[in-house]
């Protein structure tokens, strides 16, 4: 089956091209992420582990598996899951977050095959994987349908796909995008449009669509007082992460 085109949107990627530099630094543009890295890293590792029956206690548990990052950025989960022992292509749409991302991996010793890749075209390439984490990228493309299409064609049969977004509802407007771009200015303005966030329900159903199944979902909970965040099997009001796998047959 032909890869559907491709679902970029150049105005996304413009916008995360704008704050390449960035991506390393805990305190800049980035710093939601980074608050939220530890417990995003939970939630795939012990999901990995289950799915490939892994030990995460083992020195390299992850040994044998190759892993696609769509939409790696500066690679904050690259780099923990080549760590991990995971054989790790990072792909993303906004060249300039490439060179960000190799340097920092030459700098930690570790070997990552990033590339200015589509997801759609690397489904054409006929590429495939073991796992592939699809974080924060689902609200950002033109076709969403389409997109995890291409997501689905690149995992083996049997593999697994992390896909974590933001909910919409008025909830989410008010700390995705008041909160976190006008009162917090961690990230500039424009950067989420909340017309293009999708709930789980919907996200489920796109998962469905796309030949995927869906075995999982989690929110990830902020706390302001703690400065925080934490998983939850209930409250995925705001930022969520679901599991699909890819039918054997």
């Amino acid at each position: 089956m032909q890869a559907p085109q491709s679902t970029v949107d150049p105005s996304e990627i413009a916008k995360f091209e704008a704050m390449a530099a960035e991506w390393w630094d805990p305190n800049g543009k980035f710093k939601p992420l980074h608050m939220l890295n530890p417990c995003r890293l939970d939630y795939i590792t012990r999901q990995i582990a289950a799915e490939f029956d892994r030990d995460l206690t083992a020195s390299m548990p992850f040994e044998g598996l190759r892993l696609l990052d769509i939409g790696c950025g500066g690679g904050l989960l690259s780099e923990p899951m080549a760590r991990l022992g995971a054989t790790v292509i990072g792909a993303d749409a906004a060249e300039g977050n490439l060179p960000v991302a190799r340097v920092h991996a030459e700098q930690s010793g570790l070997t990552i095959d990033y590339r200015h890749t589509t997801a759609e075209a690397l489904a054409e390439a006929g590429e495939q994987f073991d796992v592939v984490l699809n974080m924060e990228v689902v609200e950002h493309v033109a076709d969403p349908l389409n997109y995890l299409t291409a997501t689905r064609q690149l995992l083996k049969p049997g593999g697994l796909q992390i896909c974590s977004t933001i909910n919409r509802n008025p909830k989410s407007f008010a700390m995705a995008i008041v909160g976190a771009e006008v009162i917090m200015r961690w990230l500039p303005r424009g950067t989420h449009e909340w017309a293009k966030f999708i709930t789980p329900d919907e996200l489920f159903d796109l998962l469905n669509m796309a030949g995927l199944t869906p075995v999982d979902r989690k929110g990830f909970v902020f706390n302001p007082l703690g400065w925080s965040w934490s998983i939850s099997d209930k409250d995925l009001s705001v930022n969520y992460v679901t599991a699909s796998t890819k039918p054997q047959s």
